[in-house]
């Protein structure tokens, strides 16, 4: 049987459906229309049905979606239904603020182990976590399974961190250093750029 390859857009349309959803439970709300969901998050009620029915077939007609039950299977389908430990490197302000948004995040995906070159910072806390000296990453990462690794150091020193993830096994790597970093296709970058978005964002001023 053929398998359907699914686009980068709609898995990154995928948490944020999560999130809106996560909100509505809050709520104690039960049912949502993909014509409710189209309205409060300005996307097309059609290409959310299209989105999900990727995956399944998870509303009834007339209805809608049950809440709760479409939240169980996003987090399946983006295997957040299980533990998924992060590395970070870059103990600096940037890692550091990551560090304290991930410990009050409840979710599954959870930051385990921050590294760093600089001796000045090993040793530091970080939300119960000390920082340790990038001569223990590969023997961490694969004791602790890591999985994912966050990249928050200068550009030059960017390349160096993603061999060094991805010696260890790391399968993917979300880097916030404005460097393209270079990986082997089987190991997964998204590149999380302020500097570029933020530029862009100036086009549309008026």
């Amino acid at each position: 049987m053929k398998t359907i390859k699914i686009s980068e857009a709609v898995v990154r349309r995928l948490p944020i459906y999560l999130r809106f959803l996560s909100e509505l439970s809050k709520k104690n709300v039960q049912t949502v229309s993909s014509q409710d969901l189209g309205v409060k998050l300005d996307l097309n009620p059609a290409q959310i049905r299209k989105d999900l029915a990727y995956f399944g077939e998870f509303g009834k007609k007339g209805i809608g979606y049950d809440v709760d039950y479409l939240i169980e299977k996003i987090r399946q389908i983006l295997k957040l239904d299980k533990v998924i430990p992060v590395a970070l490197v870059g103990a600096g302000n940037l890692g550091r603020a990551l560090c304290n948004y991930n410990a009050y995040l409840k979710d599954n995906m959870k930051i385990v182990a921050v590294f760093d070159a600089q001796e000045a910072k090993i040793g530091e806390s970080i939300n119960n976590l000390k920082v340790k000296p990038m001569s223990e990453l590969n023997q961490v990462i694969q004791d602790a399974k890591v999985r994912i690794g966050i990249i928050t150091v200068p550009a030059a020193e960017a390349q160096e961190v993603a061999d060094r993830f991805v010696e260890a096994g790391v399968e993917a790597i979300l880097n916030f250093a404005p460097l393209i970093i270079k990986v082997p296709t089987e190991v997964r970058v998204h590149h999380a750029d302020f500097t570029t978005e933020l530029q862009s964002l100036a086009y549309y001023l008026d």
